[in-house]
C-alpha cells in the first residue's frame, strides 16, 4: 500500500499552480448525457474520481476520452441508462447521472452511491425532486430506479441545501416540460459552474448562485465547449500550507473571490494575504491566532476546509473551537492529528483546539479526502518525520499534491 512520507519543518516558497475543480466537473461531465454530439471540457483535473466517471459513462456506451486535462465526451451511442454497483460504490457523485438519465431517455438504473465514509448524505432529495416532476421511483436491491415519459416542470423545495441534489434536478429539469423551481437551493460556485455549462447547452436556468434557481425546459439541448473553474478547496488547501509553515507562496489560476470565508479566517490567524485577480501570496508570519469556525453551506466556511484550519488551529496560541454543521463523522481526522501531538477535545459537533508549541512526526492514517489533506498540512509543520498511509483517498481530490508541494521545498514523496 502506498503512502506519503513527509520531513517536515521546511518553509514553503515558491508559486503553484491550481487545477479545475474535481467538483465542478463530475456534474459537467454527467451533464454531457443530455444530448447528442461531441462535448469539449477544458480544465478537467487528472483525479480518480474523474477516471471512475468515466468509467460509469464507457460502461454505458458513452464515448470518453479523457488527455491533458480535456475531456472529450459523445453520449449518441449510449446504450444502457445504468450505473452499477461495482462502479458506483468508490463515489457517491455518481449519483449525479441519475437526472441526466431520466430526463434524456425516460429511465434509469443508478445504484446507491458509496464514497468517503463522513456522513450518510442521503439520496432521498434527488428522488424526492424527481417524483415531484413525474417520475416514478423506487429502491429495490440497492439500486435506484426511476423512469418517466417525460419529466414535467415543478415546485421543488428543499429540507435542507444540497449541492448533488441541486445538480441533479437542474440537469434534470433542463428537459422537462415547464418550468422547475428550486427554492432553498445550493449556491456553490460549482453549481453556477455547471448552471453556465448548462446555459450554453442551450438550457434556460435562472437565479444560479441564490437560493431560487428557475429552470425553463426546452426540448432539446446541443454539446457545449466549457472550462471548468478552478478548484477552491485545492487553493485554499495551499493557502494553509503557506501559513502553517510560516512560508511565502503564490498561488496562480485561482478563484479567490470563491473564498472568501477561508481567506477571512486565514488572515484572522494572522498570515498575509494578498490577492490581484487569479493570484493569492500567501506569507505565513509564525505566531498563528486561535479562530473559532463553524461550517456553512456557500458562501460560509466549507466543510471541505474544516479538516485543513484545524491543522492550522493546532499551532495557534490560544483555544480555538471548530464547530462543525454539515457531515456528522467529518472529525475522523482527529484522533490522527492527537497522535502528533494535538490537544483537541470532541463536544457534539464542535472540536476545542488548543494550541500546542509544536506538533510531532508520526505514523499517521488517512480516514477521508479531505482528512488527508489535513494530516499532510500538518506532516509539513511537525518536527521529524510523518508518515501517512491510506492515500488512496488524496488521489480523488488532489492532483499531484506531492509534486506541487515539492516544487515549494517540501520534503515529501509517495513511497
Amino acid at each position: 500500500m502506498k503512502s506519503i512520507v513527509i520531513n517536515g519543518g521546511r518553509k514553503l516558497s515558491g508559486e503553484v499552480s491550481i487545477s479545475g475543480s474535481k467538483n465542478a466537473a463530475l456534474p459537467i461531465i454527467a451533464a454531457s448525457l443530455l444530448c447528442e454530439g461531441e462535448h469539449r471540457i477544458a480544465n478537467v483535473p487528472s483525479l480518480v474520481d474523474v477516471k471512475t466517471l468515466a468509467k460509469i459513462m464507457r460502461n454505458m456506451g458513452v464515448s470518453v476520452e479523457l488527455t491533458d486535462h480535456e475531456a472529450v465526451i459523445d453520449s449518441t451511442r449510449l446504450a444502457s441508462p445504468e450505473a452499477p454497483y461495482d462502479l458506483v460504490r468508490t463515489m457517491r457523485a455518481s449519483v449525479l447521472v441519475l437526472g441526466p438519465l431520466v430526463a434524456r431517455f425516460g429511465k434509469a438504473r443508478v445504484s446507491l452511491p458509496g464514497g468517503c465514509a463522513i456522513g450518510a448524505r442521503p439520496v432521498n432529495l434527488h428522488i424526492m425532486g424527481l417524483e415531484k416532476m413525474g417520475a416514478e421511483v423506487s429502491i429495490e436491491h440497492g439500486y435506484i430506479e426511476a423512469k418517466a415519459k417525460r419529466l414535467s416542470g415543478a415546485q421543488i423545495y428543499f429540507d435542507i441545501v444540497t449541492v448533488t441534489g441541486t445538480e441533479n434536478l437542474m440537469m434534470a429539469a433542463a428537459l422537462a416540460d415547464g418550468e422547475t423551481v428550486l427554492e432553498n437551493a445550493a449556491k456553490e460556485p460549482e453549481v453556477v459552474d455547471l448552471a453556465n455549462a448548462l446555459i450554453q447547452m442551450g438550457a434556460r436556468i435562472e437565479g444560479a448562485g441564490t437560493d431560487i434557481i428557475r429552470i425553463k425546459g426546452v426540448e432539446k439541448l446541443r454539446p457545449m465547449d466549457h472550462r471548468v473553474l478552478p478548484d477552491r478547496i485545492e487553493t485554499g488547501t495551499f493557502i494553509i500550507a503557506g501559513a502553517i509553515t510560516s512560508g511565502n507562496i503564490v498561488i496562480r489560476n485561482c478563484a479567490p473571490q470563491h473564498l472568501d470565508a477561508l481567506l477571512s479566517k486565514v488572515s484572522e490567524a494572522g498570515a498575509q494575504i494578498a490577492v490581484d485577480k487569479d493570484i493569492i501570496r500567501v506569507t505565513g508570519t509564525g505566531g498563528i491566532k486561535p479562530v473559532n469556525v463553524k461550517t456553512l453551506p456557500h458562501p460560509g466556511f466549507p466543510t471541505d476546509m474544516q479538516a485543513q484550519i484545524m491543522s492550522l488551529m493546532c499551532l495557534a496560541r490560544g483555544t480555538s473551537v471548530i464547530n462543525e454543521t454539515i457531515f456528522e463523522n467529518r472529525f475522523t481526522h482527529v484522533a490522527e492529528l492527537r497522535r502528533m501531538g494535538a490537544d483537541i477535545v470532541i463536544e457534539g459537533g464542535s472540536a476545542i483546539v488548543k494550541g500546542v508549541p509544536k506538533l510531532l512526526g508520526a505514523p499517521v492514517m488517512a480516514t477521508d479526502l479531505r482528512a488527508s489533506a489535513s494530516l499532510i498540512l500538518a506532516g509539513l509543520a511537525a518536527e521529524g518525520q510523518t508518515v501517512i498511509s491510506r492515500i488512496y483517498h488524496l488521489d480523488r481530490g488532489y492532483e499531484d499534491i506531492e509534486g506541487k508541494l515539492s516544487a515549494l521545498g517540501a520534503d515529501v514523496k509517495r513511497v
